[in-house]
């Protein structure tokens, strides 16, 4: 093949320069107050709005190796954390920089590996006194002081705080409410169904101080009295909880740690209250300024909290949550809603009249609904030659075959009397039809997790193909319906319709997203996961960072005084790690260059973060800050206990504004452990990679693009 050589270990490093300028466009994404920015399509003209490392990176042109490896990069650390990208693609961006740096000073890049790595290793291993368990934190945040009171004035608002749909928190509690008394109340002169309404329904995280949120209905001014004991409301701004079932378990909490899918378990006997509701405030502290995903996060919450009553235990399970976005919609009208929520087309929305709330005979395939599909691992026959002497007959013979595949499907369906079937991949569009025209309602691209979730309340099994289905694969006891918004209302959307599928007993949960942006929809759905994802891997590690750039501030000052120390000969650990005295001795020179270079990555990171929240007006305002707490910390002698006690007292690097000072006062805020030292080290790890990459072979037919354009100079072509 042809090949375009290019030697790019140079003292400008090509591929480091890409690196850096790639990393550029991510800056404004750093820290809590983001700043989103639009994509557009020049071939469609239509935008999207985004305020994620891993949307921006997909949207930009990628053709250069650097590039694509930074592509890799970036996904490894979404797929597993879906969090931590944003640093990762700023840290990437800062150390390209720094090493450039070090070459510009003629720097060995044995020097710059070893020390660097050195470095970050330290520094992993210093800023894990700022960790702290999640029970200690549940504690302090149930005991501060800092009680926000910006959100309890909005609590009866429909689609804010109190974010569990009403039409269907009702099903929720007869679900799984044990009987108890009901306090009567004279308030209940309106219809049953309003009684009924006003009395189960509670979310007892929605508020940040752990009050019971009530959604009224629409023009119901009167006092609500929630079942339970002594929770009344008798207006918005007017709330207490004197005592609820909810809080009346008491104890401690023990977390443990499983292979493959986390739970993080609370004991329902004998749960502490800050244990109970205190991962509401967790949430609040792990949203980094995001109120919507927030509050969804802590409805969440107060749900499984709810159902873990029966069971005795508590577990947040990611895997129980599920997304459903409708455009259109205003954002207030984003809910929690039980069961499985998505969009149909109107044909087949046609098909849930015909339902009437009866429990239907539900069906899981775990493959696709079509005459072609064949599951993974299938063999077709080998050496079968077909020889076709009449194409036109064998089109109206394969014509009259499909005729016939689909008239076999539909009458399995029947005979086995199913009238919902759940797919987890595509559907054929021409069974789709016939099944309308049947009253069987076919929802396609289901995850498996929803398959799960149905399988395990309705007792059907997933089946491959039709052909398999028998008797024992067949569910029952699922309801659909059209999703009704906070105010009670179905909602058409045009080209598609929101239905709910629900299964008394069911623990899945549909996160509903709405806006009347089409550019927004993915950003919001983005956030949600971010948020989401942040508080699982908090309960998954067990502790979590100091955030608000405390951990990157012990970092810096970590570095710096390594940096400082005064060069001493290599010892034989040293020697004996380089299988050579000469690279030793080098690394040894060059510790303080490389170390300064890595620290002033960490200061960048931290003057971005401080500009993005306006906590400086330029960047030479926020080193100046910076360079204050450094000085600070090291007369206090300890820097870790001088950050430790800002970070307590709220004045650690803040200025006038952040994610939450709307709610009049400064909260703490944390970050995830594992997702953020991941993002350091894959950091680190492509920056040294792509430096000792000594040479780009390209081959292919952009040989003959390089030779017609600018940079044909820079290659040797082969």
């Amino acid at each position: 093949l042809p090949m375009a050589f290019r030697d790019v270990n140079a003292r400008r490093h090509i591929g480091l320069q890409q690196l850096s300028s790639l990393a550029s466009a991510g800056r404004t994404l750093l820290g809590p107050m983001k700043s989103c920015k639009f994509i557009v399509d020049e071939s469609t003209n239509q935008s999207t709005l985004i305020c994620s490392a891993v949307r921006l990176i997909e949207s930009l042109d990628l053709t250069s190796a650097a590039g694509q490896l930074l592509n890799e990069t970036i996904q490894a650390q979404n797929k597993e954390f879906k969090t931590g990208m944003s640093t990762l693609l700023f840290l990437i961006g800062a150390w390209s920089n720094a090493v450039l740096e070090c070459l510009q000073q003629n720097v060995p890049v044995s020097a710059i590996v070893s020390v660097m790595s050195e470095g970050l290793n330290s520094c992993c291993e210093r800023v894990r006194c700022l960790q702290i368990s999640i029970h200690d934190v549940n504690k302090e945040l149930c005991s501060s002081s800092v009680r926000p009171n910006a959100f309890k004035s909005k609590t009866c608002q429909i689609g804010c705080d109190s974010l569990l749909n009403p039409e269907v928190f009702l099903y929720f509690q007869k679900d799984i409410s044990a009987p108890e008394e009901v306090i009567p109340i004279n308030a209940c002169s309106h219809q049953e169904q309003d009684c009924n309404f006003n009395k189960c329904l509670v979310s007892p995280l929605v508020g940040f101080d752990s009050i019971a949120s009530l959604v009224k209905p629409a023009g119901d001014k009167s006092t609500s009295v929630i079942s339970g004991s002594g929770v009344t409301a008798s207006s918005c701004n007017k709330q207490k909880l004197t005592h609820s079932r909810y809080f009346s378990t008491l104890g401690k909490s023990h977390f443990s740690s499983q292979q493959g899918d986390f739970q993080g378990y609370v004991s329902g006997q004998s749960a502490d209250p800050c244990e109970c509701y205190g991962l509401g405030h967790l949430a609040m502290t792990l949203s980094h300024g995001n109120q919507t995903s927030m509050k969804l996060l802590q409805s969440i919450v107060a749900y499984q909290q709810v159902r873990a009553e029966c069971s005795g235990s508590f577990q947040f399970n990611i895997a129980e949550i599920v997304t459903c976005c409708l455009l259109g919609l205003p954002e207030s009208y984003s809910c929690v809603s039980p069961g499985f929520v998505t969009l149909v087309s109107p044909e087949q929305a046609t098909v849930i009249k015909y339902f009437d709330d009866k429990p239907l005979r539900i069906l899981l395939m775990d493959g696709d609904l079509t005459e072609q599909y064949r599951h993974l691992g299938f063999n077709r026959p080998c050496n079968v030659k077909t020889i076709l002497e009449h194409p036109t007959n064998w089109n109206i013979q394969q014509g009259r075959a499909g005729d016939l595949w689909l008239s076999n499907m539909l009458d399995i369906l029947i005979s086995f009397e199913v009238k919902l079937v759940l797919v987890k991949g595509n559907v054929c569009e021409n069974l789709m039809e016939r099944c309308i025209a049947n009253s069987i309602l076919v929802i396609g691209s289901v995850t498996r997790d929803v398959l799960c979730a149905f399988g395990e309340v309705t007792s059907a099994q997933p089946v491959t193909y039709l052909s398999q289905l028998n008797a024992s694969c067949v569910g029952s006891g699922a309801q659909v319906e059209l999703w009704k918004a906070c105010d009670g209302r179905a909602m058409d959307l045009g080209d598609l319709v929101p239905v709910r599928i629900k299964v008394r007993g069911i623990p899945l949960l549909t996160a509903v997203l709405t806006t009347a942006v089409a550019s927004k929809m993915q950003l919001i759905e983005d956030q949600f996961w971010a948020s989401a994802y942040r508080l699982h891997h908090a309960l998954k590690d067990e502790k979590i960072f100091l955030g608000g750039g405390a951990v990157e501030l012990v970092c810096l000052s970590h570095i710096q005084m390594l940096a400082d120390q005064p060069v001493q000969p290599a010892n034989k650990n040293a020697m004996k790690e380089f299988h050579n005295p000469w690279l030793a001795a080098s690394a040894t020179e060059y510790k303080s260059v490389v170390l300064q270079a890595l620290a002033r990555g960490w200061k960048q990171y931290l003057s971005a973060v401080m500009c993005n929240t306006a906590k400086a007006a330029s960047e030479v305002e926020a080193w100046t800050a910076v360079d204050h707490h450094l000085k600070k910390a090291a007369d206090c002698g300890s820097p870790s206990a001088y950050i430790w006690k800002e970070f307590r007292r709220g004045d650690l690097l803040r200025g006038g504004s952040g994610p939450f000072t709307d709610h009049g006062e400064a909260l703490k805020v944390y970050d995830n452990v594992t997702a953020k030292t991941e993002a350091w080290r894959r950091a680190l790890d492509l920056v040294l990679l792509v430096l000792q990459t000594d040479a780009e072979i390209i081959t292919g037919p952009k040989r003959n693009q390089l030779l017609n354009s600018h940079v044909s100079s820079e290659f040797m072509f082969l």
